[in-house]
């Protein structure tokens, strides 16, 4: 009897080991100049993602996504060749693609002149 239920009991705990992982994806990204080259467009495609399982974080020269399905989770940071103003950084989500829209920084903007001797 005592034999049985550590069967059960190992059947039971293989159940568990036998749930699939989630596979680990980078997500494809196309990053490209806006129409009047201010700022970044970028386009991430997440397929069967939910919008509420995202999380976009941004600082001026990188971009972290992280989203998720019951199956897989897709994560990466990508960096960007031109420092962006992320104050102004927008972003909208519909049928699997994250579109991202950023400005980039004023190259001018806390300069200061320098005296010349």
């Amino acid at each position: 009897m005592a034999e049985l239920l550590q069967e059960e009991k190992k059947t039971e705990s293989e159940k568990v080991e036998e749930k699939p992982k989630k596979r680990v994806y980078i997500p494809e990204i196309c990053m490209y100049d806006n129409d009047d080259s201010s700022g970044y467009i970028i386009e991430v495609i997440l397929p069967g993602v939910e919008k509420d399982t995202l999380k976009l974080k941004m600082n001026k020269e990188n971009l972290i996504i992280y989203g998720e399905t019951d199956t897989i989770n897709y994560g990466g940071l990508f960096q960007l060749c031109c420092p962006v103003d992320t104050e102004k950084a927008k972003s909208s989500y519909k049928n699997g693609l994250l579109k991202i829209e950023v400005p980039y920084l004023d190259a001018m903007k806390d300069t200061i002149d320098i005296k010349i001797d």
